[in-house]
């Protein structure tokens, strides 16, 4: 018995190393070094001894860099092709990438890809592929290392070129990095959707080739920044006054860029995952779905059937965290009210007057824009959808107010990120009794909430979080707009900007100007057409 146990442990070890351990090719490598050195006539540098470099022109500097080599710290493509399979095309086809797994780790990196290329993209459509602008940028940001950073901001023009579908790059390096050009290899097309068959690679190469020969006239300096792992490509080895070489054990080193240090602040993303979809994670991830299912129906039905003295607790034993911070200047002040309260709210996700209401263990309504017909239907508080017109939506919000406490969330769409989104000033019209409410989130798997998916699962995927929670936090009151000093026409926006200014400084977020629209526009393509079921 103890043989058959040793034999059965040594098995698994061996498998463990064949899948999950990286693969050595020594053989590759050398071959690598031993091009280097028959390059003469070329200054070949460790990567380090860039960041010493203080003499380059802005102007004659052209800097190509290997994006998955020089720029991202992560060693593996993965994550980013199990993001495009599970928001592109579903769980049951990231459920065949994450099988194909060990697969991946047995052939050749340039097999891999192909094959991670077609599992991803076949069968999709062009024309509704948005994961490359609305969901990698995030990731990709988190994943770009602050040495390499550095270095694009002391050169000139940028060239980043990749072995990747350019659909998955070229919206995070344009946008977010501001790089001037991208080359990246094409995704066949035919009759308007996706074969999952990459175009040859010396597409891709002549193309960085017309870009060196027009954008090299004049240039003094032709940098190059690409990795030991693969041989160098002619045009780099040809072009490139100097080239630096990073290794794996640089890149170990290197540490992820923060926030704060992003070129441009990073507001809306979409896409359901809220993590890095990495081999394990994503194992762990088709591991707690039966789970996650049976809980979130648990969950549902104890905030929809069961008061709140029952729910609340049953949802703290099931993992969910809800946190109050009351504001007891409010509470003394609530008997002589002769009218509702009007709440006005953030918006983190379509359930924030649910908890808002969880939260005070009173009845509240809830004004909405855009809410699905499911959700309506099964809310367990009253709902009143709005019509976006001024005169049409301020006489219900009034007829509201007349009969209870009102919550409004004149965002008018969440934001998933630490921003504010302008606030629609419609509601300092109506109450001089406002009750600012700051109000956050925190999800570790799914996202709570989608622009181009359907708003009906939002509550489902926001509740089939192991452990979500949400912090609600009650501010003072705020005096609407006929109590505000300056009167006239722009008081009204005056009262949504110090609200908006207040529910900022509590959560410490950021205030932007952008709107509804906006988001829409850049995540979806649309004014915010919602998906209803």
């Amino acid at each position: 018995m103890a043989k058959f146990f040793m034999n059965y442990f040594s098995f698994f070890f061996f498998l463990y190393r064949l899948v999950f351990k990286p693969s050595k090719n020594p053989k590759a490598f050398h071959r690598t070094a031993s091009n280097i050195h028959a390059n003469e006539g070329k200054l070949y540098h460790k990567y380090p001894s860039f960041a010493h470099r203080a003499n380059l022109s802005k102007d004659q500097t052209l800097l190509l860099f290997n994006v998955e080599d020089a720029l991202l710290k992560s060693p593996s493509l993965f994550p980013y092709f199990m993001l495009v399979a599970f928001e592109a095309g579903g769980l049951l086809r990231a459920f065949v990438l994450i099988l194909s797994y060990p697969l991946l780790r047995l052939v050749g990196e340039d097999m891999g890809l192909k094959i991670m290329v077609f599992v991803c993209f076949f069968g999709v459509k062009t024309k509704s592929f948005r994961v490359g602008s609305a969901v990698l940028p995030k990731f990709f940001l988190e994943d770009v290392a602050v040495e390499t950073l550095e270095v694009l901001k002391k050169g000139g023009k940028k060239v980043g070129f990749s072995n990747v579908p350019r659909v998955m790059i070229e919206s995070f390096l344009r946008d977010y990095l501001d790089i001037d050009f991208v080359v990246g290899r094409e995704v066949k097309v035919f009759r308007g959707y996706f074969l999952g068959v990459m175009e040859d690679k010396k597409q891709s190469n002549a193309a960085l080739e017309t870009i060196i020969g027009s954008q090299g006239l004049g240039i003094c300096d032709v940098i190059g920044i690409s990795g030991f792992k693969g041989s160098l490509q002619y045009h780099l080895s040809s072009h490139c006054k100097e080239i630096y070489l990073v290794r794996k054990a640089d890149k170990r080193s290197w540490q992820r860029i923060r926030r704060d240090e992003y070129l441009k602040p990073l507001i809306f993303h979409d896409g359901r995952l809220a993590f890095m979809p990495t081999p394990l994670a994503t194992l762990a991830m088709f591991m707690w779905l039966p789970f996650g299912i049976t809980l979130s129906i648990i969950r549902a039905i104890s905030g929809i059937l069961l008061p709140y003295r029952l729910s609340i607790p049953i949802l703290a034993y099931t993992g969910f965290q809800l946190s109050l911070s009351p504001n007891p200047s409010l509470q003394s002040s609530n008997t002589r009210k002769t009218r509702g309260r009007l709440y006005v709210c953030n918006h983190k996700t379509l359930l924030d007057p649910l908890y808002l209401s969880f939260s005070l263990q009173k009845d509240l309504t809830a004004v909405t824009y855009s809410l699905s017909r499911v959700s309506e239907l099964l809310a367990p508080i009253k709902t009143v959808r709005l019509a976006r017109d001024r005169d049409q939506d301020s006489k219900m919000m009034e007829k509201m107010l007349n009969k209870g406490d009102l919550v409004v969330c004149p965002e008018g769409t969440t934001c998933r990120e630490p921003y504010l989104l302008r606030f629609s000033p419609l509601f300092a019209e109506m109450s001089d009794d406002i009750v600012p409410v700051a109000m956050d989130s925190h999800v570790s798997m799914f996202y709570g909430t989608t622009a181009g998916g359907l708003k009906c699962l939002d509550p489902l995927f926001f509740i089939m979080n192991p452990r979500p929670s949400y912090n609600v936090r009650v501010l003072d009151g705020v005096y609407g707009l006929s109590s505000f000093l300056g009167g006239g026409e722009r008081s009204r926006f005056d009262v949504a900007n110090h609200v908006q200014s207040e529910i900022g400084k509590a959560l410490g977020f950021g205030c932007t100007r952008l709107t509804r629209r906006d988001k829409y526009l850049i995540l979806a393509g649309n004014e915010g057409i919602v998906n209803k079921c």
